[in-house]
């Protein structure tokens, strides 16, 4: 059977190209085709194995039987829970995103202010010149973006759920962002303030462990995908 498979952030600089197609023998699974291509790209087994696997952009186990013309996307490591209270139905107004232009901090405060909120926190990560020890000069964000917009909107939902929030904004930069940049922000208007503090800090801390974008950080003598090791 004939697959596509998706690579990203070290991955696909290890390889080279972001898509390719292999023939395998049917019932092959996702563990395999990584098993095949480390192989294939000794430059691969220099990187932790996948965190987690997806076909057809969807989250699967590394065992799953695949099929023709399946989609197979290998995820590295994010760059990067809470129990909260009780889960609820959904209520809130949510807006998420990937942006390639700067941020609009106000815009997005202003999108989610609301005539019974009686708190709106913002959180905005933005970029530093120094890292780890060493000098950033810039920083270059690159996503699967089907999953990643749709694994935002899961986590905004769930944030939702835990908290009585009435709306919430969730946009993350890619590509190449300057020193003081913002790469990520989300806004959240509740009733009070604790609900949109916990809320907001939910978002940002699930984002950050599970939504596939990658941060590669570049320095005046070197570069490195941030979470890939290597």
């Amino acid at each position: 059977m004939r697959i596509a498979v998706r690579t990203f952030a070290a991955y696909r600089q290890a390889i080279g190209q972001g898509e390719l197609t292999l023939d395998l023998p049917d019932g092959s699974t996702p563990r395999q085709v990584w098993a095949i291509l480390a192989e294939r790209y000794p430059d691969l087994k220099r990187f932790p194995p996948p965190a987690r696997f997806a076909v057809n952009d969807e989250f699967v186990g590394p065992e799953q039987a695949l099929v023709e013309r399946d989609e197979v996307a290998l995820i590295p490591p994010v760059s990067g829970g809470d129990d909260g209270p009780q889960a609820r139905p959904v209520a809130a107004e949510i807006r998420v995103g990937l942006v390639r232009k700067p941020i609009d901090v106000a815009d997005l405060v202003a999108s989610v202010q609301h005539p019974q909120a009686g708190a709106v926190v913002l959180f905005c990560g933005t970029v530093r010149a120094r890292s780890r020890g060493r000098d950033v000069r810039f920083l270059e964000y690159e996503a699967y973006e089907t999953l990643a917009q749709r694994e935002m909107r899961r986590i905004a939902e769930e944030a939702a759920r835990r908290w009585p929030v009435l709306r919430l904004a969730a946009v993350h930069r890619l590509g190449h962002l300057e020193i003081g940049e913002a790469s990520v922000a989300v806004a959240v208007a509740a009733p009070h303030r604790a609900d949109a503090f916990a809320a907001a800090r939910y978002v940002i801390d699930t984002l950050k462990q599970t939504v596939p974008i990658w941060k590669k950080e570049v320095w005046s003598d070197g570069e490195e995908w941030v979470g890939s090791g290597g």
